[in-house]
């Protein structure tokens, strides 16, 4: 019940985790939804102590960048930081690194450190032509950075980036996408992105000469 309401209305959300942690507090995943909940009401306090419990529960660190980011909500970047080092970043699934690389980003701005938030995001899965489910946040986080930098012919680039990978992800199901034809030079950006439909999943980049409507792919997507 918490997952579905949790968008909507966080606060009963939370109020329903809460409840399930009163039943079963010693479960893995119910501290984890009261965690979760308290991040989204911003009570970060609760969140991190709701998240340590969740941890050492588990054992596991895949919930590692709500941890820096909950540590960046109670004013504490340094701490973040020192979270973030603490685990193997190697050993964490895919979608968790990319995560928590957008997490000590943004420790690092707030810490004022402008072009070590840019060096935080330079991580194997920044690839422009492949759109995963977290592909968008990545690439929105780093066109955030560049444009604080001033790089704002960059940022547009990877702001383009975000909203097409956003946009080809929600024509499907399957976790990745391709998006061949990458922008070379970023003063010869195309103004339009269209996805063709063939069933191989590749999109095509097209000069806006008449105005064209994304379609869904067919079989658009395909998995790793």
């Amino acid at each position: 019940m918490a997952a579905q309401l949790i968008d909507e209305d966080p606060e009963r959300a939370h109020l329903h985790a809460l409840a399930a942690s009163r039943r079963a507090g010693r479960v893995a995943v119910v501290r984890e939804s009261v965690a979760i909940t308290a991040y989204a009401m911003g009570d970060f306090a609760l969140a991190l102590r709701e998240l340590r419990t969740y941890r050492r529960i588990s054992g596991s660190d895949d919930q590692i960048a709500l941890i820096v980011d909950s540590e960046r909500g109670m004013g504490r970047p340094d701490r973040a930081l020192e979270e973030a080092r603490s685990v193997d970043r190697a050993a964490l699934p895919t979608a968790t690194r990319v995560a928590l690389a957008i997490a000590m980003s943004g420790a690092r701005l707030d810490r004022g450190e402008t072009e070590l938030a840019l060096g935080e995001l330079e991580i194997p899965e920044l690839n422009p032509d492949l759109a995963f489910d977290w592909s968008p946040a990545l690439f929105a986080a780093r066109a955030a950075v560049l444009e604080d930098l001033g790089r704002l012919e960059e940022a547009s680039f990877w702001q383009e980036r975000a909203d097409v990978a956003s946009a080809a992800l929600g024509h499907g199901d399957d976790e990745e996408l391709i998006v061949e034809d990458a922008y070379e030079d970023f003063a010869d950006e195309p103004e339009s992105v269209e996805f063709d439909g063939d069933d191989d999943g590749e999109a095509e980049i097209v000069e806006p000469e008449e105005e064209t409507e994304a379609e869904q792919p067919e079989d658009g997507e395909r998995a790793e």
